[in-house]
């Protein structure tokens, strides 16, 4: 009997369909035991947001100021063969929770020597967060065998506008041409893929081996074009995170003034340094070409975007 253990934080639901539809294949195993722990912060984040609710988290994202969280309900000294951690990316750093999490003695405890593998569900910049999570992983001695990552549907144009809709009035349908917000249904269900993948890796014993059980699914597929975009969001929520904690604490209104400035500087960002970073990489890319490889190689380790093995599980996307 193989045991997984999922490790989740979802604050809208979505992530949680996604772990859900993964370990369909796996509940459905009579030689695999799941169980599933969600994380809890003691002071819960709310949704939909308000606003400067909102934007407040940034600072204690970018700089790791991890939360208290509520006791986890599974024996820290529980024995799995693979842990599933499936995370939200906030503010190009991954959800507070997962953060506070990882840094926890617990964590240390049931991730100590485990293959494991990660699932994200984030708008589409996600490769900042991933290299934080990556990091904490090897402080707690635990091996990364794969990565997941699911991004919402539409145009980067259409989710800049569909995603802070739904994360700040919880509305998630389709509205004026717009597609509807988030990972679409059909990405979410064809994850099945994924469980079916990792039951038949387990009977093989491959968590035991370096290599990892998801290559050929389609798991990752990492956009070089946003990269340059995530290290200047980054540059800067570093440069304002460490004024605003210098300000006062999360929560603090006088805090309030000063997220004010940022959401106009950060608008102005948006329109002027992203576009033309964005076109200035478009403009290099046939002499970039080899490097962008590379950098896409690196970003989608260790499971790729490969395609090959989509057949054999017949869940396509």
């Amino acid at each position: 009997m193989k045991k997984i253990l999922v490790l989740q934080f979802s604050q809208t639901g979505q992530l949680s369909n996604i772990v859900q539809s993964i370990s369909v294949p796996l509940q459905e195993s009579t030689g695999i035991e799941l169980k599933t722990e969600t994380l809890q912060p003691l002071d819960p984040y709310p949704f939909p947001w308000p606003f400067f609710r909102f934007l407040d988290v940034f600072p204690e994202c970018v700089y790791l100021d991890a939360p208290e969280l509520q006791p986890l309900q599974i024996d820290t000294d529980y024995d799995a063969d693979l842990v599933i951690l499936a995370y939200q990316v906030w503010f190009l750093a991954p959800a507070l929770p997962i953060t506070g999490f990882l840094q926890s003695e617990q964590a240390k405890r049931l991730l100590s020597g485990k293959p494991v593998i990660t699932v994200i569900g984030c708008r589409n910049m996600w490769t900042r967060a991933q290299e934080t999570v990556k990091a904490m992983l090897d402080d707690c001695g635990a091996r990364l065998i794969d990565n997941v990552v699911l991004t919402d549907q539409g145009s980067l144009l259409a989710s800049f506008i569909t995603t802070p809709r739904w994360l700040w009035t919880g509305k998630k349908e389709p509205f004026w041409g717009f597609p509807a917000a988030g990972v679409s249904d059909q990405d979410i269900q064809a994850c099945c893929r994924f469980g079916q993948a990792i039951e038949q890796g387990l009977g093989e014993d491959a968590e035991k081996t370096e290599g990892p059980m998801l290559r050929g699914l389609q798991a990752v597929e990492a956009d070089v074009s946003q990269i340059q975009s995530e290290k200047v969001g980054y540059r800067s929520f570093l440069i304002w995170g460490k004024l605003l904690r210098r300000i006062g604490k999360q929560g603090d209104s006088k805090r309030t003034p000063v997220l004010a400035v940022y959401v106009v500087f950060l608008i102005l960002m948006i329109v002027t340094v992203v576009p033309l970073s964005m076109f200035l990489k478009a403009l290099l890319a046939p002499l970039m070409k080899q490097r962008h490889q590379q950098i896409k190689t690196y970003f989608e380790a260790p499971s790729g975007s490969g395609s090959e093995r989509m057949e054999e599980f017949g869940c396509g996307k």
